[in-house]
This record gives C-alpha cells, structure tokens and sequence, in this order.
C-alpha cells in the first residue's frame, strides 16, 4: 500500500471491515444473540459500576474456582461502536475451561478521548483488582481484546494486575487512521499518535499473543505482524497467530471454541 499517493476513499477502504465482509451483518447478529444468551445465563454480576460514566460498568462471570485465571476481554468497534453486553459469547471457549470472564464497558468517541478511553480501561482494571475477590475472581488477569480492543489490550499490558495478553486483530500503529473517516469522531491529536500507538512505544516485559486472520485487511494484517517483530526483537515472549482463512469476524470462532487455536494459546499462557 503507497497511503501517500491513495485517494480518501481508498484510505476509508483499507480500514472499513464492514464493508470487506459482506455477512458481517450476520456474524454480528448470531455474535450478540449468542451473547444475550451466556448474559442471561449468567445474571449474578452485571452492571457493575467502576467509573463516573455510563459505559464505565463490568460484567462479570466468575467460574466455580476463585484462583481459576480471568480472561478480561474489551470489545471492540474503533473506539467509537458496539459495547460490552453483545461480546460476552466470545468467552464461550475459555468458560469451559472453567475461566472467570470479564467485559469491561468504557465510553466511546467523541465522548471521550482516546487518551480518556486508555485511562478508563486502567481504571477498570484496578477495580477489579480491588474488588474481583468480593465476586470470586481471584486468578490471574490475561487482558485480551478484538480491534480496538487489540489495541486497548496492548496499552493495558503494563498494568500492574495484568499477567500477560491476548490481541485479536488489533490496530497497532495510529497514524494512518487520522487519515480516514474513523478520525470523524476520534480527532486524534499528534501526542496522541506518538504515545498511544503500541508501535512507538517501549516494549512490555509481558507474554502477549497476537493474532488475525489472513483474510483480514492488510493493515491489520501489517499492525500485527510488525508488533510481534518489535517485541520479537526486543526477546518478549508471545506467539503470533495467523488464523487461515479467517476475516474480522470469523476469528472470533477460534476463541469461542472450547479448542480453538486462540483458546489454545490463551491456555498456553497459565500453564
């Protein structure tokens, strides 16, 4: 891709999964009605309040073991789409592993900032750090996310409470968005570009699994790969996973299946 020379229409391409899937529209429906489900299933620790905004709320689904590890998962959406309730399906897989799973809420743009939204999900996870023991998570935190939500869990790796991560087709490097129709909402400011792009910043000393699907679009593609180079080169540990075959939304499957190859590596990572 030469971005230098590309059109705006061509820049709005290269991130529009939506419109790089056609049934998107219908992976995200069976997604939210499947999630309504596990919800439903599962009422004992829902809109816990965390924060002074709306969206600053937990779901929480403990396991029957308290020292069982939690996957922390944040939705995606490019900061500015979709919430917590409709992704709670995605924790199908590790659930049946006996996990604790935990969605956070946070507030989209142009609400909030980016830099408001990294500082929300620090704020999230130190309330469950102080509180998770009063609803039976106790465990180890492996923080993961889907697309912004990649990119949420790879600025939250350094978190103190954090054991390590797991970063499904996340956005890496901030700069080209600025140049698209995304920017609409989130106004990104060049201090912001240079110190929430994880691939300008420091490596964490922590496992972080990186994955995507190689029918995603290329940048996508490209952030991965070139975060697990960094870190590769810094010797972090962390494998990077390209599911075949896969798109923005059939990756999901490989963490909801009880066998998936992303469920597999997020096992991998307390073992």
């Amino acid at each position: 891709m030469n971005w230098g020379t590309m059109s705006r229409d061509a820049r709005d391409a290269s991130y529009n999964n939506s419109k790089a899937v056609p049934e998107s529209a219908t992976l995200n429906a069976a997604r939210i009605q499947a999630s309504q489900a596990f919800r439903a299933a599962r009422p004992g620790h829902l809109d816990l309040v965390y924060g002074s905004r709306e969206r600053n709320k937990w779901d929480l689904y403990p396991g029957t073991d308290a020292a069982a590890p939690c996957l922390v998962f944040i939705h995606g959406g490019y900061w500015q789409f979709n919430r917590r309730e409709d992704f709670a399906a995605v924790g199908e897989g590790l659930a049946s592993h006996g996990w604790h799973i935990a969605l956070p809420g946070y507030t989209l743009a142009p609400e909030a900032t980016l830099t408001q939204i990294v500082a929300e999900i620090g704020a999230a996870l130190d309330w469950l750090a102080a509180n998770g023991k009063a609803h039976g998570i106790a465990g180890p935190i492996i923080l993961s996310g889907w697309s912004a939500g990649g990119h949420l869990t790879a600025m939250g790796l350094s978190h103190p409470a954090v054991k390590a991560g797991v970063a499904l087709s996340g956005v890496y490097e901030l700069g080209p968005i600025r140049d698209t129709y995304l920017n609409e909402k989130l106004q990104l400011t060049d201090e912001e570009i240079a110190t929430l792009s994880p691939l300008r910043l420091p490596v964490v000393a922590k496992p972080l699994v990186l994955t995507y699907g190689t029918a995603e679009l290329p940048p996508l593609v490209a952030d991965s790969r070139d975060l697990n180079a960094l870190r590769a080169a810094a010797h972090q540990p962390g494998a990077l996973l390209p599911v075949a075959g896969a798109d923005h939304f059939t990756i999901f499957n490989e963490l909801r299946s009880p066998t998936g190859q992303i469920t597999n590596l997020a096992l991998g990572l307390v073992r």
